[in-house]
């Protein structure tokens, strides 16, 4: 009896320890998840910093001569932008716009640059520039303005303004963000390729993700570039895909090629999208309309796939890949 019960008290101790290592584990596994997390914010907005210097500068430069009042307010903010960035909270709070005015993301139709850009004769293109950041999607609108053959004639700060904008404009192109409020540009250009076929499709993005690529080909655009790219193979672009080329950042394209195929089935991209704000199964579960039993499955087999230690190394190395 005695040694029944020293038995049972043994048993109680190890699933105590289990009990109080599983709960070490997980609580390890939650600071290494919202690590990877804060990481990946502060890359992303290390290169919506860097993408807003870089097209802004290169709109000062192109001003210097004929709007050189103009260029001196660009190198301000260009400025204040980088002053921002330094002081910007730990948190990863978005750095402050300075010029913002939009901030519920609404269109301003037909705004042209004012740069003073030159006299438009013959053929002019007509775009409609989708970006929900307000000083990059400025600065961009005014470099292309300065085109002869380009014109601006709708700005919106959200996707899910795009498709009413170019039908209201009469659009030959759309020049669109992948990241926006609303929408992606991704799914935007799959919207306008059903609803505004004769609309080309051109996407800028800040991140050039070999999985991004793909699906924007496969959502029907014609055009991939990153936002800093100069201004000289924007335009270029443009005009190709207006006449109905396609034109591939050659670099975008080869990484994608060296990336291959997403491994993930759009079930498990479903459940890593609803992980990745650090859901739990059981939330995960309730959303999606599944079992908790197969939401785990669809966990381990992208864990597995992505060769990742734990659900958000996995969601990380896929939003790394643009597959989500």
């Amino acid at each position: 009896m005695v040694l029944a019960g020293n038995y049972g008290v043994l048993w109680l101790w190890e699933v105590a320890n289990e009990a109080t290592a599983a709960r070490e584990a997980q609580a390890r596994l939650t600071v290494a998840e919202e690590r990877l997390r804060f990481a990946r914010d502060m890359h992303d907005l290390l290169r919506h910093i860097l993408s807003a210097l870089s097209v802004k500068s290169d709109l000062a430069a192109r001003l210097a001569e004929r709007a050189p009042d103009r260029a001196a307010r660009e190198m301000l903010e260009v400025q204040q932008i980088a002053r921002a960035a330094a002081c910007r909270p730990a948190d990863g709070a978005a750095v402050d716009d300075p010029a913002a005015d939009d901030t519920t993301g609404g269109g301003r139709a037909g705004r042209r640059s004012s740069a003073g850009g030159p006299r438009r004769s013959g053929v002019v293109i007509r775009i409609v520039l989708a970006d929900d950041e307000h000083l990059v999607r400025g600065a961009i609108a005014a470099l292309l303005g300065l085109e002869e053959d380009l014109e601006i004639v709708a700005e919106v700060g959200r996707g899910d303004q795009v498709v009413a904008a170019v039908r209201e404009n009469a659009a030959d192109i759309a020049v669109l963000d992948i990241e926006m409020p609303g929408a992606t540009g991704l799914e935007v250009a799959a919207e306008l390729k059903a609803a505004v076929p004769g609309c080309g499709v051109l996407i800028l993005t800040s991140f050039g993700r070999p999985g991004y690529l793909r699906r924007a080909l496969a959502a029907g655009a014609r055009g991939f570039l990153a936002k800093d790219a100069p201004v000289d193979l924007l335009a270029g672009a443009v005009r190709k895909v207006h006449g109905g080329g396609r034109y591939i950042d050659t670099e975008l394209a080869a990484a994608a090629m060296a990336a291959g195929e997403s491994p993930l089935t759009p079930r498990e991209v479903d459940v890593l999208r609803a992980a990745a704000d650090g859901a739990s199964v059981t939330a995960i579960a309730r959303t999606l309309h599944l079992g908790e039993g197969t939401v785990r499955n669809y966990l381990s087999n992208a864990i597995s796939k992505t060769g990742a230690d734990n659900r958000m190394s996995a969601i990380r190395k896929a939003q790394d890949m643009g597959w989500l």
